[in-house]
């Protein structure tokens, strides 16, 4: 057919997979892939090579690759977007897609295979990509026809971001991205998908019956978590208007923290096994309760047969199977976080009914009693650094710098700690692996999150074992000249297990200790940035501030006390009212009973 034929405008633009694939991802509104070439990619890097529309972050590491999109996605409410190749580049990516799964992260990962009449044959970097990653993805891909490349990319970002958001794999054999295929434009946003129809909008009457509870509510509480983060913006400042217009106190998840205000009078602090003291006898005590976006998670319900066990309970979540897992809920609702609170205001004001006002101010007047105990109290004296106040001293200078902050963390105690003593205002400010718990995620999360908010500054709180599983991304950082700012709380050990040892194993400190570690000074020079330390208090402050004042990828080295647990503390099997307020002190003896009644 001739290029003047009438009918040429109808045909489909033709180029090779590889092209075809970088031209999805555009029309996507990709503008960012972080990844690590291979052989089985080859094809697609060198079409990445041949425009300028996308930017490629080189990583040292694929499971790092999958956190900085996961950083980046959560700080900027995109899809990430990964690349890697075959076999163990795929492979290398698991740790991190499951974190995204468990987290409910928007990713699109991009992974390299054999050719298609290769597979199967044990061929040179070969593996079975989604048969290993069907566990660890909402969704994956195998594209076995190059005519199928541009349909599987935008129905990939389709899924991953709708519904409850996860990590998509497409499988790309290499002669699927050699040869031609066809481009097709992406579906129109408002055309309904042909199979995957998740439900958004809240059934009215589950919020009509959820009101009439929560209005009959005389200690109720709002427990928001992940989900209105992901639901956007609006949806946390529609949590604060629906707080304020009950007067219910609100408490958050760890991954809820920014979605809403910290220093609101109102919220309650962070709940669960490392929660704050008034926020869990308040799940324990209360008699009604709003789980917003939250998935009742171990962590936060402790032992199941003794959580909030006399609460009426309202499930919102954008999940259904999240429904009834865990916890058995009197009020469902299926739904976008964001249009489900807004559904809940219209109906609070159209209710005639008036709330229970003076049996909440006695459950406030009872808050106030449990937040009289100062659980986060410390004592910081003499020269060695308490880890609490080294992470208080940071939050209130990086306020005091005015500057847009974002907070990535490992795991561990430095992590629970970060929770505790650094407060958010804002959503999108908080990354942390939640639901996997992976070490070595804060450091290429935090580069992700640079690389989104180059202006900002982007502080990873970490542990001096979690930075390390991870510390080769301090090279790419430094390439790409990204000022990510590493304070590290070092204890010289895995500070979490050690705490479990000592509360829990008697003392048996068993390969708990850090030895041999590097001295992170030279580390970061030796990377070509800066390294800092702090030994004792009277340098806390300056480290801090220089640290902040330099322009280029930092770690900080600060030496805290050695033995110091975190507190409050929900022993493993142990209910809300359980909880260990310090050494050989149990906090819940004096404050709710079993059948939910106030001690005072």
């Amino acid at each position: 057919m001739s290029a003047t034929s009438p009918h040429a405008a109808t045909q489909p633009l033709t180029m090779s997979g590889a092209e075809v694939v970088l031209r999805a991802l555009k029309d996507q509104g990709v503008e960012v892939i972080f990844g690590y070439p291979g052989g089985a990619v080859l094809p697609i890097y060198d079409a990445i090579f041949q425009q300028n529309a996308i930017r490629h972050i080189l990583v040292r590491h694929e499971q790092a690759a999958v956190h900085a999109a996961e950083g980046y996605a959560r700080s900027t409410g995109k899809v990430g977007c990964v690349l890697v190749t075959s076999g163990p580049g795929a492979t290398n990516a698991v740790t991190g897609l499951l974190d995204a799964l468990m987290d409910s992260i928007p990713l699109v990962c991009l992974t390299g295979q054999v050719p298609t009449h290769l597979i199967g044959n044990d061929a040179f970097q070969e593996a079975d990509t989604t048969g290993i990653t069907r566990p660890a993805t909402k969704h994956n891909y195998l594209v076995k026809r190059s005519e199928d490349v541009a349909r599987v990319v935008h129905e990939a970002f389709h899924v991953a971001r709708s519904g409850r958001p996860g990590p998509v794999v497409i499988d790309l054999p290499k002669d699927i991205l050699i040869n031609k295929a066809p481009y097709v434009e992406a579906p129109p946003a408002t055309q309904p998908h042909r199979s995957y129809r998740p439900v958004t909008t809240p059934d009215m009457a589950q919020i009509r019956k959820a009101v009439a509870l929560m209005k009959q509510a005389e200690r109720p509480v709002i427990y928001a978590g992940g989900g209105v983060i992901n639901s956007g913006p609006e949806a946390s400042r529609l949590l604060g208007d629906f707080a304020r217009l009950t007067g219910f106190p609100v408490t958050n998840t760890l991954m809820g923290l920014g979605a809403f205000p910290s220093q609101d009078p109102q919220f309650l602090g962070m709940l669960g096994m490392h929660g704050t003291y008034e926020a869990n006898l308040v799940m324990h005590g209360c008699d009604v309760m709003l789980n917003m976006g939250a998935r009742f998670d171990d962590r936060v319900t402790g032992k199941l047969s003794h959580f909030a066990p006399t609460a009426k309970k309202i499930h919102a979540d954008i999940d259904p199977s999240s429904i009834n897992k865990n916890v058995k809920v009197d009020v469902p609702i299926v739904g976008d976080a964001g249009q489900i609170l807004a559904a809940m205001i219209q109906v609070w004001k159209e209710d005639s009914q008036p709330p229970m006002r003076e049996a909440l101010s006695a459950w406030w007047r009872q808050i106030d009693e449990w937040r009289g105990k100062n659980c986060l109290q410390y004592v910081q004296q003499g020269k060695i650094i308490k880890p609490q106040h080294a992470v208080k001293r940071l939050y209130e200078i990086t306020r005091e710098s005015g500057r847009e902050t974002f907070i990535t963390t490992e795991v561990g105690q430095h992590q629970m700690w970060a929770a505790q003593y650094f407060g958010f205002e804002k959503p999108n400010r908080w990354m942390t692996s939640g639901g996997l718990g992976t070490m070595g995620y804060g450091l290429p999360a935090a580069m992700g999150v640079q690389i989104a908010h180059p202006d900002a500054l982007v502080i990873d709180i970490a542990g001096e074992a979690s930075i390390l599983m991870n510390i080769q991304e301090m090279a790419t950082l430094c390439q790409y000249r990204l000022p990510v700012k590493v304070f590290i709380l070092n204890n010289e050990y895995m500070g979490m297990v050690r705490q479990w040892q000592e509360l829990l194993h008697g003392g048996r400190y068993s390969e708990s200790y850090s030895a041999a570690l590097p001295d992170f000074v030279k580390l970061a020079e030796s990377f070509h940035g800066v390294g800092l330390r702090a030994t004792e208090e009277s340098q806390l402050d300056d480290v801090i501030r220089e640290m902040l004042a330099t322009d280029r990828p930092v770690i900080a080295d600060i030496c805290v006390a050695k033995d110091e647990n975190c507190f409050p503390m929900i022993p493993s099997g142990a209910a809300h009212n359980e909880m260990i307020l310090g050494p050989g002190q149990e906090g819940g003896v004096a404050g709710v009973t079993d059948e939910g009644k106030v001690l005072v």
